[in-house]
């Protein structure tokens, strides 16, 4: 190399390195002054004198209790002057898990987590100590036990004589994709009221896809669902798309999700002060009369006698708007699950708030038409595992490894999960438990000829047995059995309904001084409701919002563009 070349190499080689050393002296000191600009926000917050200003969550679900921890952990507020107020004699609202050996075990439900897109959830509980292991975050607890449990599905749809199919294929036809591109490349300004039925109508081919079968079962997605929450979970849960027949995605709580989720989160708020006044059903908020909206009364009944509270000027209330297992019944091995007989009493109270102010939505089109939004659910305690070593067998999973098997031929459109065991923390070594679902709990089933909906819970049972065809084993099977609980939940699927995208309010709504709403009925952009994220991120949002909190929330995760994920994605439609 001659003198001129060498000298304009070094040169060419001494600017690269001065403009890394720039570059890396910008970004760090872009670093540092982020953490300054972090400092400052917790300095200014912990020097807030709050006086005593009240807050009151109506409702005792998972977005109340996260919103009370927000104000704790991110507010500096005193715990003692935080309510939650709840009608049932239980925290936890649809995140429960009740029972006895004895009597039984109850699992409404199932809440799926995921890794990947939950992430305000995640940073939540990494803040909460868990109950075996105080030294020890409850998120770190799940992450663990799901990483040493994983999923992967190997009977995830099941015909009429018992064969396990081969689901490695969507089963689309072009027809179906085209139809899916459309729905992917449409505003959602554009899908006001329409149905998952409306779209695919030119191809109902779209509705006999192993797809459908395991997207509906997966996320109890009904034809007559909204095509705006179709849309929205293809895009959230496109990550999944590519793994729904395994369902690897699935990330598993150690115990059911009220001894996973809510006892850790109670026990950090009881430590905390904050009060939990059950049995305490709200029926009525005021607010101030003229523009804007401030609520100043909350209406309470309390063992059926009424009472009032009185908001204080800087005090906050934050309501619960709607709950999808509201006015849930159960049943047991020899009754059915009765038909609930009170409406949904969160549907109620919004219900009456929304007629009094503009820009509280509208909970007509979700809690309005209980025949589209109920479907029932039951749970089998057994004595000993013969039950679940055959369903092992029948599978090739092990309890905790299979997510769901969908009976797809059967009327009801029967599924049901094996979870690792335990899956309540008093469940003896020599109990164990499943639970399963019916979407359509109006039709007669295969073997036994009754509505679901009218069926006890031995009848369920039999059911369940031959559609697993272990018609030779069902005597020892019934012998085995302590209970079989069925429980009608009349507003399952009521966050599905089509509607109009005014319907859900903001979870701050325009002119608010001192009132939110969180819920699966609040209208949050780009995330997707049925899902703990939602009511976390609720949560978060009205506590920052209302106590103007400078610190980020974390934003829903870009996947719907990440060309990785949509190649993957696009590879598995062709399958």
């Amino acid at each position: 190399m001659n003198k001129d070349k060498l000298g304009k190499a070094l040169a060419a080689g001494a600017g690269a390195a001065a403009a890394a050393a720039v570059a890396a002296t910008t970004v760090a000191a872009t670093k540092k002054m982020r953490r300054q600009q972090e400092e400052e926000i917790e300095n200014a917050v912990q020097n807030r004198d709050y006086g005593d200003k009240q807050v009151y969550f109506v409702g005792g679900g998972i977005a109340s209790l996260a919103g009370a921890a927000y104000l704790v952990r991110d507010a500096n507020f005193n715990g003692e002057n935080i309510h939650i107020l709840e009608g049932m004699d239980i925290l936890g609202g649809s995140n429960d898990g009740i029972g006895t050996p004895e009597k039984g075990f109850v699992c409404r439900g199932g809440r799926m987590l995921n890794e990947e897109t939950y992430e305000n959830f995640w940073d939540l509980f990494s803040s909460i100590p868990s109950l075996d292991n105080p030294d020890r975050d409850v998120t770190t607890e799940i992450l663990n036990f799901d990483h040493a449990h994983p999923t992967h599905a190997r009977a995830r749809l099941i015909d009429k004589d018992g064969k396990i199919l081969d689901v490695y294929s969507m089963g689309f036809n072009n027809e179906d994709r085209m139809a899916m591109a459309r729905l992917l490349a449409t505003p959602e300004k554009d899908l006001d009221n329409l149905t998952i039925e409306d779209w695919f109508n030119r191809t109902p081919h779209f509705f006999e896809t192993n797809f459908w079968y395991m997207w509906q079962t997966t996320f109890a997605f009904q034809k007559w669902s909204s095509l705006f929450e179709l849309k929205r979970y293809m895009e959230r849960m496109i990550l999944e798309f590519s793994r729904i027949e395994t369902l690897e995605g699935v990330t598993r709580t150690p115990y059911n999700q009220y001894d996973s989720l809510i006892l850790p989160l109670k026990a950090y708020l009881k430590d905390h002060g904050v009060q939990f006044e059950v049995n305490t059903k709200v029926v009525d908020i005021d607010f101030k009369d003229g523009e804007g909206i401030t609520a100043t009364a909350i209406h309470v009944e309390k063992k059926g006698k009424p009472e009032e509270i009185t908001l204080k000027d800087g005090d906050v209330c934050i309501v619960t708007n709607g709950c999808m297992t509201d006015s849930a019944t159960l049943g047991d091995m020899k009754k059915p699950a009765p038909e609930p007989e009170e409406p949904s009493m969160s549907g109620e109270l919004w219900g009456k708030i929304a007629a009094k102010k503009a820009g509280l939505g509208n909970p007509e089109p979700f809690f309005g038409n209980v025949q589209e939004t109920k479907w029932e659910s039951f749970t089998v305690t057994c004595k000993g595992n013969q039950f679940l070593k055959m369903i092992e067998d029948y599978s090739g999973n092990i309890p905790g490894s299979g997510a769901l098997m969908t009976f797809k031929d059967s009327s009801w459109l029967m599924s049901i999960v094996v979870a690792a065991q335990p899956h309540f923390r008093n469940q003896p070594m020599d109990t164990t438990i499943f639970w399963g679902y019916g979407l359509y709990p109006d039709r007669e089933g295969d073997y036994v000829k009754k509505p679901m909906k009218d069926c006890t819970g031995a009848e369920i049972l039999k059911e369940l047995i031959h559609q697993l065809h272990f018609e030779e084993h069902e005597k020892e099977l019934m012998d085995s059995v302590v209970n079989v609980v069925p429980c009608m939940m009349p507003y399952i699927d009521a966050q599905f309904q089509p509607r109009a995208m005014s319907d859900r309010p903001a979870v701050v709504p325009e002119g608010s001084t001192n009132f939110a709403m969180i819920s699966q009925f609040v209208e949050i952009p780009e995330d997707m409701v049925f899902t703990e994220e939602y009511s976390v991120r609720a949560a978060r949002t009205a506590i920052y919002t209302l106590f103007d909190i400078k610190k980020p929330i974390i934003p829903v995760t870009p996947y719907k563009r990440d060309p990785k994920v949509l190649a993957k994605a696009l590879k598995t439609a062709y399958r």
